[in-house]
């Protein structure tokens, strides 16, 4: 495997890993705290309250596949 590949690789495992939805709301609440902030509205809230649903949301996923 090139270099260039194995840098890939350890990136995506390291973003995605194991759930790729977590993965793209974490990206989603980012953008989102940024556009506020772009917009000069406060956004420090944001990113703290995306965190706690996306942990809730990954949670209750795991709970109902188990």
């Amino acid at each position: 495997m090139s270099r260039l590949a194995a840098f890939g690789r350890f990136w995506w495992e390291f973003v995605i890993g194991d759930d790729w939805l977590v993965a793209v709301l974490v990206a989603v609440g980012l953008g989102a705290t940024a556009a506020l902030a772009a917009a000069h509205v406060t956004a420090w809230w944001l990113l703290p309250l995306a965190v706690v649903v996306v942990l809730w949301l990954s949670l209750r996923r795991a709970i109902r596949s188990a």
